[in-house]
């Protein structure tokens, strides 16, 4: 199945790429999810409007990488949740947007949602790791504390 990709897919390629994947992987992954778009005449013509809106969201190169991943190494950021039960369990879990909302509030910068990497879904209140890629080369490891509002 030949496709175009819309995001960031590790291991497979970035927006715009034309991949060749197999049906299933298509079908039952990356088109539910917009992934990717079935590739045909039209959505070929749509390609470089996807690169020029990745491109515009993206780390211009290596060393802004670095240097933005040393900005999100001295930030403190805190995600308030909407509720939680007297055992610090929350009624749903903190998104990717949210850890993204909560940097900006903090003062760092303005990150794409779908660099934000959560390991586990964060359903309790305390301090957990989360993983921003930047680059290819480069990732940031960030804590959040998660509080209960």
């Amino acid at each position: 199945m030949k496709l175009i990709l819309t995001a960031d897919v590790p291991n497979l390629g970035a927006p715009g790429d034309v991949v060749e994947v197999k049906d299933g992987y298509g079908r039952n992954y990356l088109l539910p999810r917009k992934f990717a778009i079935p590739a045909t005449r039209g959505a070929e013509k749509q390609v470089e409007q996807i690169r020029r809106a990745q491109k515009a969201r993206q780390i211009r190169d290596l060393g802004h990488a670095r240097e933005v991943a040393g900005q999100l190494g001295d930030l403190s950021v805190t995600v308030k949740a909407k509720a939680a039960n007297d055992s610090g369990r929350l009624f749903g879990s903190v998104t990717p947007a949210q850890v993204v909302d909560a940097v900006k509030a903090a003062g760092g910068p303005v990150l794409d949602r779908h660099a934000v990497e959560v390991s586990s879904s964060i359903k309790t209140v305390g301090t957990h790791p989360v993983t921003v890629r930047l680059h290819p080369e480069v990732t940031a490891e960030l804590q959040v504390a998660v509080v209960a509002s």
